[in-house]
């Protein structure tokens, strides 16, 4: 996709009302040159395992410094975007996950809303179908893994914690999963929420917008189903909040556009 991959998503090139523009936040540098890197990656076609240009070499093809081009690869690093080898380089990451080698041909594009809303899609599947497979098949220890994840996203959320918020969010999907009795569920959900992850830490600077009241109220309810041993009701409750999830994110990806 060329030109920003958001305004083509949203097929809008005008610039931010005024007042939108006040309340946009603050990108840093550095999470737009890793993003220009995967870009970058993609276009050259490097493969996992493919030797990078060096943090110079990438510095001056960006238009940019070898300190923000640090941070980024720092950033990038963490994700297992890329691997830095002391003395050797920068080299494309191994990345064997389920959906980051195969599905995405070596490459995910965080911050393409396209790639956002494909990955959003999958979920929607995916957790529709865990769901519905927990509410027939969860053990007690089962429901007890959902309900104190469910709990811990909670706490995160009253008392301001991301991290726990966040771990409590992990908690909660893989659990379901778990409860679905499907080893491939599991692993696709897990694949899928790390690759959510890094659009999250690219693209929105690790911060969603206001969906974590929600997301508890929605947790509950997919628990409630599950509990119940209502099969329609969990997959209902499961796509409803994968629907508020992407909007949360749509809103927030929109609004940095014009950053």
């Amino acid at each position: 996709m060329d030109g920003n991959p958001v305004l083509a998503a949203t097929g809008s090139s005008a610039p931010a009302p005024a007042d939108e523009q006040d309340t946009v936040a603050y990108r840093p540098g550095y999470e737009r040159v890793a993003e220009e890197i995967l870009r970058l990656i993609a276009e050259l076609q490097l493969q996992p395992g493919d030797r990078m240009p060096t943090e110079n070499q990438l510095a001056s093809r960006l238009g940019t410094s070898r300190t923000v081009v640090r941070e980024a690869v720092k950033i990038l690093s963490a994700i297992g975007r890329i691997r830095a080898q002391k003395g050797r380089g920068l080299f494309v990451a191994n990345d064997e996950g389920m959906l980051g080698s195969s599905l995405w041909g070596s490459f995910f594009l965080p911050t393409d809303l396209d790639h956002v809303y494909r990955l959003f899609e999958f979920r929607r599947v995916q957790e529709a179908a865990a769901s519905r497979l927990a509410a027939t098949r969860a053990t007690p220890a089962d429901l007890r893994a959902i309900e104190e994840a469910a709990e811990t996203c909670r706490e995160g959320h009253l008392t301001g914690r991301r991290e726990l918020f966040d771990r409590g969010d992990d908690d909660f999907h893989l659990s379901v999963a778990k409860a679905s009795q499907n080893p491939f569920l599991v692993d696709a959900v897990r694949e899928a929420r790390r690759l959510q992850r890094q659009s999250s830490t690219i693209g929105l600077h690790g911060t969603v917008g206001g969906h974590a009241e929600e997301a508890v109220a929605e947790h509950a309810a997919i628990y409630q189903a599950i509990k119940g041993g209502d099969a329609e009701a969990a997959a209902q409750a499961a796509t409803v909040h994968l629907d508020q999830t992407l909007e949360d994110y749509r809103r927030e990806i929109q609004r940095r556009v014009f950053g």
